[in-house]
């Protein structure tokens, strides 16, 4: 992982009144280890906010949090100023690894999971909600793998339908766990020409990456994590030496190459996560 020069995203968020997310005083223990300590933030909504930090940092436990598949021990979540928001409003988008691909569904099928929270748990999608499915698979490129089984798709398949699970939600703030491990380039590009549609429509996205040089290019923010908060500011400001190196401790290497600061650290996916679809 590497980052040399530092530079804004394209477009900045819209600020306005009542913050997407708003955490106050937040930690979380999961069997037994504190994995969230303290911590407080706001991000305002249409904001596109990069979470990072090394393996068992806490991003997935921020995440799961957030979108309530984690209890916390301490502290509030406010989304979009309620500590309630409705089924709809998050979406969540898991790990590859979370996922078991051998689950008898077919793309379609996973996409119309989405609507779940407007239609209810057991009645029937209309003609509306497989239409807004058809059209969030064609946005990620998958309309032609509609009736495909989702475990014959590739890596970059897979997580875009799920991405398309989440379009097809309409939700206002999107969670995406490390959606780019595995994923060739042209996967990758994808799935950040989906986010800049995203972040035109003024929807609030939270994503846990590990390659700092993808975080300062097309995010507003990025939020350095540690099990508590170590910066969460634009790329320029947040990626100090002392912020890198609070973060990542002995995983990080830093370089100078004369024309900004090289970073090299030692990352990977976090081991064994629980499955689900």
């Amino acid at each position: 992982m590497a980052v040399s020069s530092v530079s804004e995203p394209a477009t900045s968020a819209t600020t306005t009144a009542v913050p997407a997310l708003t955490i106050r005083h937040l930690t979380a223990r999961y069997r037994q280890i504190e994995a969230l300590s303290d911590i407080s933030i706001e991000i305002q909504a249409g904001e596109q906010v990069a979470v990072v930090g090394p393996n068992g940092a806490g991003k997935s436990t921020l995440l799961k949090a957030i979108a309530g598949l984690q209890p916390i021990t301490t502290g509030e979540i406010r989304v979009f100023g309620t500590e309630r928001p409705e089924p709809n409003t998050i979406a969540y988008v898991p790990q590859r690894l979370q996922v078991d691909w051998r689950f008898p569904v077919s793309v379609s099928d996973v996409v119309l999971m989405g609507r779940v929270g407007r239609i209810g748990l057991f009645r029937r999608p209309s003609r509306h909600d497989r239409e807004l499915a058809q059209r969030a698979l064609e946005r990620v490129g998958l309309a032609a793998f509609a009736d495909r089984q989702i475990g014959q798709l590739s890596g970059g398949q897979q997580q875009r339908v799920f991405l398309a699970r989440a379009l097809a939600q309409e939700a206002r703030l999107l969670l995406m766990d490390e959606p780019l491990v595995g994923l060739d380039i042209p996967s990758q590009d994808e799935i950040f020409r989906t986010l800049a549609a995203l972040r035109a429509e003024g929807v609030t996205v939270l994503t846990a990456l590990h390659d700092l040089q993808q975080a300062a290019r097309y995010f507003d923010r990025v939020m350095l994590l540690n099990r508590r908060l170590i910066a969460c500011a634009p790329a320029r400001v947040a990626f100090t030496a002392a912020n890198l190196v609070a973060t990542y401790g002995g995983h990080l290497h830093l370089l100078s190459d004369g024309d900004g600061l090289l970073t090299v650290a030692d990352t990977c996916c976090d081991p064994t996560p629980d499955r689900t679809l």
